[in-house]
């Protein structure tokens, strides 16, 4: 798996929650894609605590949630390859290696206009997160539990943010982590043969290179019991549940079930997902589905159209 310059691989954190998740399920697509293919839309949708954000083909952004902060004024973002939602603010990539911002500015978070060269981003509860080109990372907002404390990482391929820890990927296949490990989310340290990483408010995932999963954090719902899983493609972790696609378009979903969730693994024609306090679906086509806490309209995408990879 090898960095290439300004073309994102974007581990998205999904943060917060009141969430819904869950149960197991799949049911079958026509559809096969591999890794490779699933990294390209993964950089396309967001769902933060409070808002859904999406790419468009003409690297123009939509976004729909909660606004008191401003996370959703991406109206007027042009030429951007990958977004981010955190908590209550949101993060665009642009073509060029530079990054915008937008929402609460609270602890700094959103201090990204000097940053140039990346080629990742994530956003968490309280910080961002940037990827440079020469595996290096960049770091804004709030330090309080050691979560930008980040400086001595190097050969990172993909980066994740939660509610206040950050992961690394490392070229080796090997996973870094700094920040808050109260429930565990930052025991990587023996992860190895790692093609993706997925982070959540309170958890760490880790997609091997043999399509199976390992998990580590808050797991009272079930969230990190993915031992069972395999040939999956992509992940998503929300508040309380996780949400795995598997190479022939099927979905598999685990945690708690209180708003619905679980019709999520009925899903068809996926390509990625993303997951907070609700769920989210990006179909093939360019559309997207949409389940669990409606709260500020968060799941009103029915319209969306051309959601994907900039063209």
């Amino acid at each position: 798996m090898k960095r290439k310059k300004f073309v994102p691989l974007i581990i998205i954190s999904f943060l917060g929650c009141l969430l819904t998740a869950c149960g197991d399920g799949a049911t079958h697509a026509k559809t096969q894609f591999d890794r490779s293919t699933a990294q390209k839309y993964e950089s396309a949708i967001s769902a933060g605590m409070t808002t859904t954000v999406g790419l468009k083909t003409d690297g123009t952004v939509v976004a729909a949630g909660q606004n008191e902060y401003g996370q959703c004024d991406v109206s007027e973002w042009t030429d951007i390859v990958a977004v981010a939602a955190g908590d209550f603010h949101t993060v665009g990539l642009k073509a060029d290696g530079t990054v915008l911002s937008t929402g609460h500015l609270t602890s700094g978070k959103l201090d990204t206009g000097g940053w140039t060269e990346i080629t990742a981003i994530a956003a968490g509860a309280f910080h961002t997160i940037g990827l440079k080109a020469d595996g290096t990372v960049m770091t804004a907002g709030s330090d309080s539990d050691g979560a930008c404390d980040l400086s001595d990482w190097t050969d990172i391929i993909a980066v994740g943010a939660g509610n206040s820890h950050s992961v690394g990927l490392k070229a080796d296949g090997t996973v870094v982590a700094a920040g808050n490990n109260q429930v565990g989310q930052c025991d990587v340290s023996d992860w190895t043969d790692i093609a993706a990483i997925y982070v959540g408010n309170w958890n760490t995932v880790g997609l091997k290179t043999d399509g199976t999963v390992v998990a580590c954090g808050e797991n009272k719902y079930g969230e990190c019991d993915l031992s069972d899983w395999s040939d999956i493609v992509s992940v998503s972790v929300g508040a309380f549940h996780t949400i795995g696609i598997q190479s022939d378009g099927s979905l598999v979903v685990k945690g708690d079930d209180r708003a619905g969730q679980p019709d999520a693994a009925g899903w068809t024609d996926i390509v990625a997902v993303a997951a907070d306090t609700h769920s989210i679906g990006l179909r093939k086509d360019g559309t997207v589905a949409a389940l669990g806490s409606k709260l500020d309209n968060r799941c009103d995408v029915s319209g969306w159209t051309n959601i994907g990879p900039r063209e």
